[in-house]
């Protein structure tokens, strides 16, 4: 990981801050998402993707995680990070009124998660993100087509890692 490097989507998002165009939901003011640790032996995408993701930028966290699963990862680590894409897409998909791709999405990146197998993977409590993005996305499953009924107020998942870094990933 070069230290001089910085996603374009992290740039992205800064932008539209210093322009006032990003809120920040009062869960992520509460306690770090991660520590130094974190930051030095996880891939620079994706702790920039976490932060994107925790302010409700759906689609630079898409972009971000994006960057890091074309490139030379692992079976297991692309796996995971086409999960989190889609988690992402489908809250993004949301924010642009198409409730039927979001389904689409949260049911794929579902999938993935559980093909992983493990409990945890780059320090993300699988286990506990699932369940926050079930209450926040099976609404969806609801009903043949999620068209037909009005969206609830959804509470988006707020990825935190846990302390222990996931030496194996």
């Amino acid at each position: 990981m070069r230290a001089d490097f910085v996603p374009q989507a992290a740039i992205r998002f800064t932008d539209r801050l210093a322009a006032g165009r990003t809120s920040v939901r009062m869960s992520e003011m509460s306690a770090p998402h991660y520590t130094d640790e974190h930051i030095l032996n996880y891939p620079v995408e994706y702790i920039a993707g976490i932060d994107l993701y925790n302010a409700g930028e759906f689609h630079a966290a898409h972009d971000a995680w994006e960057e890091r699963w074309m490139g030379p990862v692992g079976p297991d680590e692309k796996l995971f990070l086409q999960a989190m894409i889609q988690s992402a897409v489908a809250f993004h998909h949301l924010q642009i009124g198409r409730p039927g791709a979001a389904r689409q999405m949260y049911l794929a990146a579902k999938e993935k998660f559980g093909r992983l197998g493990c409990k945890i993977f780059m320090s993300l409590d699988l286990e506990d993100y699932q369940a926050q993005l079930d209450r926040a996305l099976s609404w969806l499953t609801s009903v043949p087509d999620p068209r037909e009924i009005e969206q609830p107020q959804i509470e988006p998942p707020v990825i935190t890692l846990i302390a222990e870094l996931d030496e194996q990933n």
